[in-house]
């Protein structure tokens, strides 16, 4: 298990971590998902000890994981730039591997290698952006990590790919209750793996919960009325975004459904419906809500 507590991360005078506490169960798959600049990657990078906290603290299995050999021999974090020297192959960082993870499973590499369309015995540098990703997969996997921390590992990945990805994730998970972090812009794939997600804000967390919870109280409506309305008609709404088509309106709000539905029904509406709400326009609107204003960024 991952406990957060009110860890805080400054760089100079930028604080990219501000007192987040949040707690990511063993097994789960957990999202972190944000603005540019929110601060995900410099959490992955508290996790697994490459930073460590400048207040409150992180803990792994009830371990810090700062400075903590124990702790990283069960944690593999790919970054969303791999790094890797100019000289090094699969082959080559994998027998440093086998001398640092005491987990690395030969049966694994060789099948993994096999499994992804990528020569071992070429120099990583000088293959694309997506078989570097590759290369850093199957090393990864390949040291039975406790904890998988992933940021941006969907980045150059064809869809073929991706689905393979996604597919031993799933494996590795079920067999093993390994807990997969991934921090991604592509809300569409996270949507796919992820059971639990966190939004972050300015170095801050939003919102932490299972997806489903998340969804529940969320609900994305579309209305027609006979006249045209305004934002102002629907005082008794929690309302986190608002959009209008003369007598279409477009809305995100917030709250228990079936008072939802009374609310919009006094109003005797044409045409009501509460369609399914996905990740992106979930992520969307709780910025909204945050005064991330959606309409001057994409203008």
């Amino acid at each position: 298990m991952i406990k957060i507590n009110n860890a805080v991360k400054r760089f100079d005078d930028v604080v990219a971590v501000d007192k987040i506490t949040c707690t990511i169960e063993n097994g789960s798959v957990f999202g972190l998902i944000g603005s540019n600049g929110s601060g995900k990657s410099t959490l992955l990078r508290m996790i697994s000890g490459v930073y460590m906290c400048d207040e409150g603290e992180i803990l792994v299995d009830n371990e810090k994981s700062y400075d903590n050999v124990d702790i990283k021999q069960k944690c593999c974090f790919i970054s969303d730039f791999p790094y890797f020297s100019n000289a090094s192959t699969i082959n080559a960082v994998a027998k440093l591997y086998r001398g640092i993870y005491k987990n690395w499973d030969e049966e694994t590499f060789q099948r993994l290698c096999g499994m992804f369309p990528i020569d071992p015995k070429k120099s990583i540098i000088n293959m694309s952006k997506g078989m570097q990703r590759q290369a850093a997969i199957i090393l990864a996997l390949s040291t039975k990590p406790e904890y998988l921390l992933l940021d941006e590992i969907f980045d150059g990945l064809d869809p073929v790919v991706r689905q393979l990805l996604k597919k031993l994730l799933a494996g590795e998970i079920a067999e093993r209750n390994m807990t997969v972090v991934i921090a991604s812009h592509n809300l569409r794939e996270l949507e796919d793996l992820c059971d639990h997600i966190g939004l972050l804000h300015k170095g801050g967390i939003l919102l932490e919960k299972d997806l489903d919870s998340a969804r529940l109280g969320m609900h994305k409506l579309q209305i027609v009325f006979d006249t045209e309305k305004d934002i102002t008609d629907f005082p008794d709404l929690d309302i986190l975004s608002f959009q209008r088509k003369g007598r279409v309106i477009n809305m995100t709000v917030r709250g228990n459904a079936e008072e939802v539905e009374a609310t919009i029904n006094s109003l005797s509406p044409i045409y009501y419906e509460n369609l399914p709400l996905t990740l992106e326009e979930l992520f969307i609107s709780e910025m909204e809500a945050a005064g991330y204003d959606i309409d001057n960024i994409t203008a």
